[in-house]
């Protein structure tokens, strides 16, 4: 149960729309909107303080804690306040909102909230995927939302969201809800081996003292077959790797004959090596032997 009043001050400086939120487990974080008719040298001033009882009409600030974390608007007007270390528990909370102008101080706004009922529960924790092609089924569990004053599983029932892409050239997806599952673990049924799945899972209220509003979304958890490129993907993937694999080899065969050349000797070209000097040389040492065989055929006849 949330009430709420307006006190006495000047018409149109009073905040509005005054909303408080948990997350996290123990952050919370208030806002509110400045007075219509609020000029700029108007100010807010938060306080609260827990309790079991609201006479709004008597309390006084002795008892409260000034927020001391305040977000401001562009004209340095308090419109907001983040505490940390909140306890929930079972306790109410009393705010009281202050205007400020001209010097003049006015209790201008009280209200009194159950804490639990304005947290924004966590996503579930460890979400795990198990899937047996055999029976085409999957148990997909989880733990219960982190909480500060709720320790039963029992306390929390979840909704349960699986898509599926059945076309990897499809972008759009099928999807099946499951809402008011109790427990930590669901069976999907309706597994297929060769798609692509993704689980998230979130929480509410399962009649104890937690907020009936749904919590936040667990990170989606993929399960199933991966999916497979696309044509023109699976193209530029591949052009890269044979060129680079042509280069490789091309690269080793060259190497290959550069060392076989080196080891098998190479014929002699008579027009290289001999030079036109070292020819003529070799012609007239054979005319000097040719006279000399005449002249010793003669001398034995």
């Amino acid at each position: 149960m949330e009430t709420g009043f307006q006190g006495g001050g000047m018409n149109g400086t009073a905040i509005e729309n005054f909303v408080c939120v948990i997350f996290n487990v123990s952050f919370m974080n208030c806002t509110w909107d400045v007075g219509r008719t609020a000029s700029g040298d108007t100010q807010y001033f938060l306080y609260w303080k827990t309790s079991g009882l609201f006479y709004p009409t008597t309390s006084g600030k002795e008892d409260f804690t000034e927020c001391q974390n305040y977000t401001e608007d562009n004209c340095g007007r308090h419109t907001g306040c983040r505490f940390q270390n909140v306890t929930i528990e079972n306790t109410k909370a009393h705010f009281l909102v202050n205007v400020s102008r001209s010097g003049q101080t006015i209790r201008s706004y009280e209200k009194m909230i159950i804490l639990y009922k304005i947290e924004k529960l966590t996503p579930p924790l460890n979400v795990t995927v198990n899937c047996t092609e055999a029976s085409h089924g999957c148990e997909i569990r989880w733990q219960p939302p982190r909480t500060s004053h709720v320790k039963r599983y029992a306390c929390f029932k979840y909704e349960i969201v699986i898509e599926n892409k059945a076309d990897p050239e499809n972008i759009n997806t099928t999807s099946k809800t499951e809402r008011n599952v109790s427990g930590n673990s669901y069976i999907f049924g309706s597994f297929s081996a060769g798609k692509r799945y993704s689980v998230k899972i979130r929480a509410t209220d399962n009649n104890c003292l937690v907020s009936r509003s749904w919590g936040e979304w667990s990170t989606p958890v993929e399960f199933g077959k991966e999916q497979l490129r696309s044509t023109s993907s699976y193209t530029l993937f591949l052009t890269p790797v044979v060129v680079a694999s042509l280069v490789l080899i091309l690269c080793a065969v060259r190497i290959y004959l550069k060392k076989t050349s080196a080891t098998v000797p190479q014929p002699r070209d008579p027009f290289h090596d001999i030079s036109p000097i070292d020819f003529q040389t070799d012609y007239k040492n054979q005319l000097i032997k040719h006279e000399t065989e005449e002249i010793i055929i003669e001398e034995v006849a």
